[in-house]
């Protein structure tokens, strides 16, 4: 991954922001800006130099992800929070106006940083570095396809538990064993298995309840490898659905093909929910469908850009995202299609291959 360009690029992009420096305090940022994976620390940009602070249990790691990033323009301080803290406060005494990431700062700690930084002003920013995160480059893109790659694996192997009247718990707790197995460092999110009514829940939590034959079953799962995640669901079924059910599953099949045609270099975010609202409401489903088509995938589950109505977020190429409609009959039963997809110049790449043949 080219971890060493991020800064420079950064860095262009904070005049326009109404700032000298910028205090990153989201840790998914950090990670993303210097390679430093640990759980606490704080990254000052500017033009100067940065300064990256944590504390003692990174002390070895720290340096060594530094230099296996080719950040050597960040300085690094290891010491207690007191000692980071005054670091961080000279170091940005050198600057008039220091952002700070408004989405990730409590008021309590704007509070503390308004102390800290008495002699800069603080601007509040949005979006400075995950605007930068939503295009991938080709080592993100690698991480995002093998953490898909396990995924596929991984449901192929233990999907027909279903038929073997395990409850929704049992299988997920197998699903996302066999994604260890197959070289995750863990599920990207809580994994959702929803078998019949449970299904009406989009965010269901998998429960003792029996999988039976003639239900659909959402399972929403994926994988994360070396930090970065991927997200899929389908929907599938112990014999043959019937009935309502059948047709719920064909429309929303239909409507995620109708998604996936629409993605392309340029199209805005609401263009392909667009797609997928309109075939459901087509099939007499549009009520249904609960939730936004889409989201950014990479090192958080939820990034940018956004697939949803009325989003005027750009997907261009080398953006990932995920298509994934999908219609709720409360007490019936619900059923979703998603793909990880990869923006190209013309259409997509699904980065999720599983198939989409949901009778077991």
């Amino acid at each position: 991954m080219d971890v060493a360009g991020r800064l420079p690029r950064l860095l262009e992009r904070l005049d326009g922001a109404g700032c000298d420096a910028l205090l990153v305090t989201k840790m998914e940022n950090v990670r993303y800006l210097s390679g430093f994976t640990g759980s606490a620390g704080m990254l000052l940009v500017s033009s100067t130099g940065s300064l990256l602070v944590t504390d003692g249990r990174y002390r070895d790691q720290a340096a060594e992800q530094l230099a296996a990033a080719g950040a050597a323009g960040i300085e690094l301080e290891v010491d207690s929070a007191t000692a980071q803290l005054d670091a961080l406060a000279s170091a940005a005494a050198r600057h008039a106006r220091l952002g700070l990431e408004a989405t990730s700062v409590t008021w309590s700690l704007q509070q503390r940083f308004a102390s800290l930084f008495e002699r800069s002003e603080l601007v509040a920013t949005r979006g400075l570095v995950e605007r930068l995160r939503a295009v991938k480059d080709a080592g993100e893109i690698d991480r995002i396809e093998a953490a898909c790659d396990v995924a596929d694996v991984a449901i192929a192997q233990v999907k027909g538990m279903l038929a073997e009247g395990c409850t929704e718990s049992q299988f997920a707790a197998e699903l996302e064993a066999e994604m260890r197995r197959r070289g995750s460092s863990g599920a990207s999110f809580e994994t959702i298995v929803a078998s019949g009514p449970n299904g009406a829940k989009p965010h269901a939590r998998p429960t003792d309840r029996v999988v039976g034959a003639g239900e659909l079953v959402v399972v929403d799962f994926g994988a994360t490898v070396d930090g970065y995640r991927s997200d899929m669901t389908r929907t599938l079924c112990v014999g043959a659905p019937a009935g309502e059910l059948a047709r719920l599953v064909d429309a929303v099949y239909a409507a995620q093909r109708a998604g996936v045609r629409a993605v392309t270099d340029g199209v805005t975010g609401g263009e392909v929910d667009a797609a997928c609202r309109g075939s459901l409401a087509d099939a007499g489903y549009g009520e249904a469908f609960l939730h936004s088509t889409g989201h950014g995938v990479g090192l958080e589950i939820h990034e940018s850009p956004a697939v949803a109505k009325d989003s005027a977020d750009i997907l261009g190429a080398g953006t990932v995202v995920t298509v994934e409609p999908g219609a709720y009959l409360a007490g019936i039963g619900g059923a979703r299609i998603e793909d990880t997809v990869l923006v190209g110049t013309s259409g997509c790449r699904p980065l999720t291959k599983s198939t989409k043949d949901y009778t077991l």
